[in-house]
């Protein structure tokens, strides 16, 4: 059977309503969703370490009497260091080297000026307590999610990092261990899922609580993550992976093809787009995904993933290309053409650039060193990629001389009376010579 997938044309009269629906995904849980992860929050905030071996037992099927089993030793985590392969330990070094070494060139630093009336004014930076990453452990394990989540928040200076990751039946992955004592991760326990979510922000006997929690799950993981925002902090709700690749024609049709399966290959929600005004080119990649699905290992998620939500979509020239990404605010963008660095400045909404023929998102994923934690389902249009600025804080400084107390009080009074709080006039007006 011919493998499916949209092919769309923008001077196809219903265009518009085909791309809006293409790109429709809701990421907000359904009813019967939202009730089970609301009882699950609610019971691990009432019955904390009780319930979160209720929960363990009964969704990841571990058999454990006592939650002090959920938190991996020093011991075990070397004993998973020592056990993988030296390939996959070189590997893992150089990506949490590469990663380290990007982000240290987020990091803020406080700052100050003084004014002439002796008024100093600024901005301090402190990094958070404690954080929780949640690592995903179900269909797939992801010891680069262990690097691309802990890493900024060692880099911002946080204390403690906290890292959750479920093992179904037990089932442990030596390479996510290893990425755990690599980047210097202070606790590791086995549990997922919304009790995860709920035991880091609130706490348990076991779990301590935190004051954000970051990394990517499946959809009871957001919704809890949704519903403990406020309790503490949460990175962003996250939907299915998704790329788009704008092309000239002029890349091997092979190399596009399995970049579009980087993503479909994740779930059968992901989204694989390619954009390109030549016609015969989208042909050949058509052509190319079919020859290759047979060749992957996740061929049948990947094939759904196309079917349900990828496309092949034929553009006038590259200006209606940039103007596709910017609708459509992707979370991985390649843009696989001649001049790649003077069409990026054009993007205006992306969570990376990935440039150039060469350049495959798969890198980003991995070892290029930018956070592969980015926001989704159209975010890009007002959120970032996961940074050491999402564990730092910011707190305004502001220090008045006797003079300035006495210029700014005159000001502040008027104000205040203008609003009608009284005390707040009076306040600046005892200061006031």
């Amino acid at each position: 059977m011919a493998l499916q997938i949209h092919r769309l044309d923008t001077n196809q009269v219903d265009f518009d309503e085909q791309l809006t629906t293409l790109l429709a995904w809701e990421s907000v849980s359904d009813d019967s969703v939202q009730q089970t992860v609301q009882d699950i929050v609610n019971n691990v905030r009432t019955r904390g370490d009780e319930a979160l071996l209720q929960y363990s037992c009964q969704f990841d099927r571990l058999d454990v009497k006592d939650a002090g089993q959920l938190v991996v030793t020093k011991e075990r985590l070397q004993q998973a260091y020592d056990a993988i392969t030296d390939a996959e330990r070189d590997a893992l070094i150089i990506a949490a080297n590469r990663v380290k070494t990007y982000h240290q060139h987020q990091k803020q630093e406080t700052w100050t000026y003084e004014e002439a009336d002796g008024t100093l004014l600024g901005q301090q930076i402190t990094a958070l307590d404690r954080v929780g990453i949640y690592v995903p452990g179900g269909k797939a394990s992801y010891p680069s999610s262990v690097l691309m989540n802990a890493i900024p928040a060692k880099v911002a200076g946080v204390k403690e990092v906290i890292m959750v990751v479920p093992t179904p039946g037990g089932e442990v992955n030596d390479m996510v261990f290893a990425a755990a004592v690599i980047a210097d991760v202070d606790k590791v326990i086995t549990v997922g899922g919304a009790q995860a979510v709920a035991a880091l922000a609130y706490g348990t006997e076991t779990v301590p609580a935190v004051d954000k929690v970051v990394g990517p799950g499946n959809i009871y993981v957001a919704t809890a993550k949704r519903m403990v925002f406020g309790q503490v902090g949460i990175d962003m709700i996250a939907g299915p992976s998704e790329i788009l690749i704008v092309c000239d024609g002029k890349t091997d049709p092979d190399w596009i093809a399995m970049d579009l399966f980087s993503q479909a290959e994740h779930d059968e929600d992901a989204q694989s787009i390619l954009v390109s005004p030549d016609a015969a080119f989208l042909t050949a990649v058509e052509a190319s995904l079919e020859k290759l699905l047979p060749t992957l290992e996740r061929s049948s998620i990947a094939e759904q993933s196309l079917k349900a939500r990828g496309a092949l979509i034929q553009v006038g020239d590259m200006d209606e290309a940039i103007d596709m990404v910017n609708r459509i605010a992707p979370e991985h963008l390649e843009l696989s053409v001649e001049d790649p660095l003077s069409m990026s400045k054009r993007v205006r909404h992306a969570g990376a650039i990935f440039m150039g023929r060469y350049t495959a998102e798969a890198l980003g994923d991995y070892c290029a060193g930018p956070n592969h934690v980015l926001p989704t389902s159209g975010t890009a249009r007002f959120s970032s990629p996961l940074g050491v600025y999402d564990f730092q804080k910011r707190s305004s400084l502001i220090m008045c001389s006797a003079e300035s107390a006495n210029t700014l009080g005159k000001t502040a009074s008027v104000l205040a009376r203008g609003e009608s709080l009284t005390a707040h006039a009076r306040s600046a007006e005892y200061r006031i010579k």
